[in-house]
C-alpha cells in the first residue's frame, strides 16, 4: 500500500542512521515501523536484525513488492517466532485482545483461547508470550509466505489478480463521496508540479475546521509524520485509502472503525501559507487517484 502519500508534500526521506535506529528500536519493543520512501522489507529486516521471513509472516497480507509510504509494519521482537506451519509465538502488545490478534493472523479467537489454556481473554498482559495457531494448513501458510515475497528464493510471476489495479479502473464503491471538509477552497489541485512531481490536493479552510471521513473504514494510522504534522490514514472497502495530513489534533486512534462523515482531526495552521490547510490524498491499491473523480 504504496508510494502511499508519494511523499505527500515533497518531504525528504530520513537518513539511513535514523531509519536503522527506528527499525532496531521497534524490534526491541515489538512496536510499529512506518514505511518511508525507498524502504524495502529486506532492508527493514536487516536494520532491525530480524529474519526477513519472520517480518513477512508477522505482517500477513503485506506485499513486499508494493510497500506504501506511511504503511505500518509490525516489527517482531527477538522473542517471537513464526514457523511456516505455525503455531506462532507472539508477544502481546498494548491494546491486544484475542479477537484483534486473531484478525491479524486470519484465525479465530476461539482457536487462540484453546491454544493458550489458563490465559483468560481478560488477563492478557503486555509482553506476555502466547501461541497463535494459524487459520490454514501448513502448506497453505507456506504458499502465503511465498506469495508475500517469503522464504522462497525463487521469484514467481504475479498473477493478473495480484497485479496493481489501474487507477483508471475504480471500483463501483468509489462514487460520490463527500468532500473531507464542509467549508473549503482548493488551493492546489491534484496533479504534477512544474518539476513533474505528483502532488496531492491541498484544501484551505477556516480555523477550527475538522476533517471528516469520506467513507466508512478503519483507521490504519493516526499519528505524526515528519513535515506532515498529524496524519490520519483510513482504509476503505475495495482496497481504497484516504489520507488526511497537516492536522493539528487527532480525533481518532489507530484501529478505530469510522463511518462516513465522522470527524478525524482538526486542521492545522501553516505559518508558511498563513492558512489552515488540509492535505488530502486518495489511493486505490496504493496508486494515487485524483480525488475529483470520486468526490461529489
Amino acid at each position: 500500500m504504496i508510494g502511499l502519500l508519494l511523499m505527500l508534500a515533497g518531504c525528504a526521506s530520513p537518513s539511513m542512521e535514523r531509519a536503522t535506529r527506528d527499525a532496531a528500536q521497534a524490534a526491541r519493543s515489538g512496536g510499529w515501523v512506518i514505511v518511508q520512501r525507498g524502504d524495502t522489507l529486506g532492508e527493514l529486516a536487516r536494520e532491525a536484525g530480524v529474519p526477513l521471513e519472520r517480518l513477512q509472516r508477522f505482517n500477513p497480507g503485506v506485499d513486499a513488492r508494493r510497500l506504501a509510504v506511511g504503511q505500518r509494519l509490525l516489527m517482531p521482537t527477538h522473542r517471537e517466532r513464526a514457523p511456516s506451519g505455525g503455531p506462532y509465538r507472539y508477544q502481546v502488545r498494548p491494546g491486544d485482545t484475542y479477537s484483534s490478534i486473531a484478525r491479524r493472523f486470519k484465525t479465530r479467537a476461539s482457536r487462540l483461547q484453546a491454544a493458550n489454556p489458563g490465559v483468560a481473554p481478560t488477563r492478557l498482559a503486555v509482553g506476555q508470550l502466547i501461541s497463535v495457531p494459524l487459520g490454514g494448513s501448513p502448506a497453505a501458510s507456506a504458499r502465503r509466505a511465498v506469495a508475500d515475497g517469503g522464504a522462497s528464493r525463487t521469484a514467481s510471476r504475479p498473477s493478473p489478480a495480484a497485479s496493481r489495479p489501474d487507477p483508471g479502473d475504480l471500483p463501483a464503491s468509489a462514487r460520490r463521496w463527500p468532500w473531507p471538509l464542509e467549508d473549503y477552497r482548493v488551493v492546489r489541485a491534484y496533479g504534477t508540479d512544474s518539476r513533474g512531481t505528483l502532488q496531492p490536493m491541498l484544501l484551505a479552510t477556516q480555523a477550527g475546521a475538522r476533517a471528516r471521513a469520506v467513507a466508512d473504514g478503519d483507521v490504519r494510522f493516526a499519528g505524526s509524520m515528519r513535515q506532515l504534522g498529524q496524519v490520519v490514514i483510513v482504509h476503505h472497502a475495495d482496497n481504497l485509502q484516504s489520507v488526511y495530513a497537516l492536522c493539528e489534533r487527532l480525533l481518532v486512534a489507530d484501529g478505530s472503525a469510522v463511518t462516513r462523515g465522522a470527524p478525524l482531526c482538526e486542521v492545522g495552521y501553516s505559518n508558511a501559507t498563513q492558512r489552515h490547510d488540509l492535505l488530502f490524498d486518495l489511493r486505490h491499491g496504493g496508486k494515487p487517484v485524483d480525488p475529483r473523480r470520486v468526490l461529489r
